[in-house]
């Protein structure tokens, strides 16, 4: 329950100051935790990102004016942070399907984005298996493209990712340097990466599909993962669905119920050979964790 009154002071905070910017900072301390895991939490919990939270909104706040009073377009357009007209009108249109001057019609059907509020949810849910790991530094090599959150692109984009992945040969290079690392931290497992920077919002990030190497691979992109503390889930089921109910229930059941937080670095999914259709199919998710102060 403390994790749940702590997420709601932060949306309180968020919903106070939604004309001035939120410092996100001062939200993620009213959460007791970091931006960065604030924002990865929500998202995961809400379906949509922060920023897209905020800027519903506040769209939702500006046609509960347009609605109640005389104020020119403009000028609401304007106090709700919108550059011109044409990006508010875009912007509503996209929320309500009409134009703002229409929403003023008598009898106009409108949507109303409301405050969002955290729960506790009892569910008859089966048990998560995980493992704590600490491991030394490593590197992966492979491909990588920017990814969207928004409207929860990612869940489409990544798995055309790995389509095209595997019918522009890239694939064959991954599995050809995989499980030749001196290290074998990853036991030959394909990998994909996924990481954040600090100053990033959770809307943007890079995805990289690679496998663990021991030197710089000509013509792929070579990352190094940090020495960490991992906390490893799996997931048992075909793909992408069951991988993406283990990230929502990792976020949304585990870390409010464990003593550790997000240790602000890339993530691992790991996939080993076999089926990714079939309903045995395994594979990891790597979190990198601390121990919460």
């Amino acid at each position: 329950m403390e994790w749940i009154d702590r997420m709601n002071a932060a949306i309180r905070y968020i919903e106070d100051n939604l004309m001035e910017n939120p410092d996100l900072e001062e939200a993620a301390k009213k959460a007791n935790s970091s931006v960065f895991h604030f924002q990865r939490m929500f998202s995961m919990l809400a379906g949509y990102t922060l920023g897209e939270y905020i800027r519903n909104r506040r769209l939702s706040r500006a046609t509960q004016e347009l609605l109640t009073s005389s104020e020119k377009i403009i000028d609401i357009a304007l106090k709700y942070g919108y550059e011109s007209p044409e990006s508010f009108a875009r912007a509503f249109r996209r929320m309500h399907g009409i134009s703002p001057r229409d929403s003023r019609k008598q009898g106009v059907k409108l949507t109303s984005f409301t405050p969002i509020s955290f729960t506790l949810s009892i569910k008859g849910e089966s048990c998560m298996n995980f493992k704590i790991k600490t491991l030394e530094s490593f590197k992966v090599a492979g491909k990588s493209f920017l990814v969207s959150s928004v409207d929860e692109a990612n869940l489409k984009t990544i798995p055309a990712f790995w389509k095209e992945c595997n019918r522009d040969g890239t694939m064959e290079k991954i599995v050809a340097i995989a499980g030749k690392s001196k290290a074998g931290i990853l036991s030959g497992a394909t990998a994909a990466v996924l990481c954040y920077k600090e100053t990033d919002t959770e809307e943007n990030w890079s995805y990289l599909a690679g496998a663990e190497t021991s030197r710089e691979e000509p013509g792929m992109e070579t990352i190094t993962i940090p020495a960490r503390t991992w906390a490893i889930f799996e997931s048992v089921g075909p793909m992408p669905d069951a991988i993406q109910h283990v990230w929502k229930r990792i976020f949304s059941e585990w870390f409010p119920s464990s003593n550790y937080e997000h240790a602000r670095s890339p993530e691992l999914e790991l996939y080993p050979g076999g089926d990714c259709n079939s309903p045995d199919y395994y594979c990891e998710v790597w979190i990198p964790v601390v121990q919460k102060k």
